[in-house]
């Protein structure tokens, strides 16, 4: 059957996150390779251009100057959920970095994840919102430059979520972690 991952159908040999860890331990993957883990499938990650960049960065410190103590934003960096380990443009994490120093975060770990979308809408809107959907990661968040629309998906259930609200660049959106507000960002300070 045809996936999101895999449209061609093409037979693939899924992975665990420990023999997608295994092979980074044993050199098969550095860190430099443009990859990451999603439902089990060593997938490439797109290049960035600036205008992802650049929000990115704007969606970081705009998010850094609200979130409370007892958690920090990540920037693409790993979290571990079931099968995948996505590795988000950005993410709010429950307690400090250092508290993940055998361990990457995972589910329940992650308060808000969030993808800055070009070239990989598609991939973005369907396969890693499902990844954080089945996690029960409270909030989820696209970005979609192509619209200029900030999307944000709550009340995770099963494989995705009952809710969607659309921001457009004159809005502003409620930040919310563990079902409670913690501040107000202006969706264009998220925006190139």
């Amino acid at each position: 059957m045809p996936t999101a991952l895999n449209p061609e159908f093409t037979p693939i040999w899924p992975l665990t996150v420990g023999q997608y860890h295994a092979m980074i331990d044993m050199g098969i993957l550095g860190p430099d390779d443009p990859v990451e883990l999603l439902e089990g499938v060593i997938v490439q990650k797109m290049s960035k251009n600036p205008p992802h960049r650049i929000a990115t960065r704007a969606t970081r410190q705009a998010l850094e100057r609200v979130i409370p103590q007892g958690w920090y934003v990540d920037e693409q960096e790993p979290i571990t959920l079931g099968s995948s380990e996505p590795e988000p443009d950005v993410a709010v994490i429950r307690g400090d970095t250092r508290d993940y120093v055998k361990r990457h975060p995972g589910t329940g770990d992650a308060g808000l994840v969030v993808e800055i979308s070009d070239a990989t809408a598609d991939r973005d809107r369907l396969v890693k919102k499902r990844i954080c959907a089945v996690a029960g990661i409270g909030c989820y968040w696209l970005i979609d430059l192509n619209r200029r629309q900030l999307e944000v998906y709550t009340n995770p259930v099963e494989t995705d979520y009952l809710s969607c609200m659309i921001y457009r660049a004159g809005d502003l959106v409620e930040v919310t972690l563990n079902g409670m507000i913690v501040g107000p960002v202006p969706v264009r300070d998220l925006l190139p």
